[in-house]
């Protein structure tokens, strides 16, 4: 599962990307400094786990991550393969959801594409151009569908009812994903037509350091727009951000934040916001060998989790063996939790929780 950082030119998205993995994408100050899109493998901050290593004092400590991809910027025209944009929305399209940032500080010496800071302004260009290209996507899709439709075939008749409801949400500068499907067939199609603006979104309000804390009128004006839009908005000095990454000690970084007011980097909030916005959580195992977090889909089920680790766990599974978070934690180990009563054993149909220390038994 693969979050995409998008947005126009020179709103941050490299740079946002560099303090999120520690690789060295290339960032400068002109378009485009982005063609081959980045992807950098992070960390899912995550204090449970420190707590667990505390308890069991494994070898070694894995922790849960996620995929960010840093695609290069959009610009007007895209839809229609301006700049490079052909190759742009293809790799968001590859993506399971977006990271759009926008520009929310204002500062003469970095260029702006369009010549002024206006945040309202760049997500409509995006927006715009994400939403051409799906009408293009859904326009040919019916040109297929409409003459099965017409003979009485009932798939196509779904197929197209929903196509012509996406279409006009289009047509009036809607995304997609205002569009809600009626039923397990429309959810598997809206699946199968990997339209961009469908996919959930975040929005990252690159500010000023002096904004980190509380925002700044633009973020304001962000707000007032995506009310409506089901989406998170996220505060975060891109510039500061990456100020932090470059301190040696955990204590030099603590202090630059209380400094600013934060009390951990705006970082580890977005990378765990991109984590819930690909609807995804953790649950654990923990041994000497090693305490890890493993990343499922909200609503697995516990073959599915087990599934995770080795093929074999889920075709072979037997049993799970669960201990919550919160009881393994008050109880200070597996032991005893399982002194106390809180060790539950369950089967096939057991949907995992966030959380959950987990063994399996199977036999293959």
């Amino acid at each position: 599962m693969k979050a995409g950082i998008v947005g126009l030119p020179n709103v941050g998205k490299s740079t946002l990307f560099n303090c999120l993995s520690n690789a060295k994408a290339q960032s400068a100050n002109f378009p485009f400094c982005t063609i081959e899109p980045n992807i950098g493998v992070v960390n899912v901050p995550d204090p449970r786990i420190n707590k667990l290593e505390e308890l069991v004092k494994p070898e070694r400590v894995q922790m849960a991550t996620v995929d960010i991809v840093d695609i290069a910027g959009l610009v007007k025209g895209a839809s229609k393969g301006e700049g490079l944009g052909n190759q742009f929305l293809g790799n968001i399209r590859e993506c399971n959801a977006i990271i759009h940032v926008l520009r929310c500080f204002d500062n003469d010496n970095i260029v702006h594409v369009d010549g002024n800071v206006n945040p309202i302004r760049d997500k409509e260009t995006i927006d715009i151009e994400l939403q051409l290209k799906d009408l293009e996507t859904v326009e040919k899709r019916l040109e297929k569908v409409n003459r099965a439709a017409k003979t009485g075939n009932k798939e196509a008749q779904t197929e197209k009812a929903l196509l012509d409801r996406i279409r006009e949400a289009l047509l009036q500068a809607k995304s997609a994903r205002t569009i809600t499907p009626q039923g397990n067939d429309e959810e598997v199609l809206m699946e199968s037509f990997q339209l961009i603006t469908a996919k959930p979104v975040l929005y990252v309000c690159n500010v000023d350091e002096n904004s980190a804390v509380n925002g700044n009128k633009y973020v304001d004006q962000v707000r007032e727009l995506v009310k409506d839009e089901d989406a998170e908005v996220i505060i975060l000095s891109v510039g500061a951000e990456a100020d932090i990454t470059e301190l040696e000690s955990y204590e030099e970084r603590q202090v630059f934040l209380e400094d600013m007011g934060l009390t951990e980097p705006g970082a580890s909030v977005l990378i765990r916001a991109a984590y819930k916005l690909l609807k995804q959580q953790t649950y654990f195992t923990a041994g000497v060998k090693e305490v890890r977090a493993w990343t499922i889909n909200i609503g697995s089920t516990a073959p599915q989790a087990a599934g995770v680790i080795h093929t074999d766990f889920e075709k072979g599974f037997i049993r799970a063996e669960v201990i919550s978070y919160e009881d393994y934690v008050h109880y200070g180990s597996e032991a005893k939790a399982k002194e106390a009563g809180k060790f539950k054993v369950e089967g096939k149909e057991y949907v995992v929780k966030d959380g959950d220390v987990m063994h399996f038994r199977f036999n293959v």
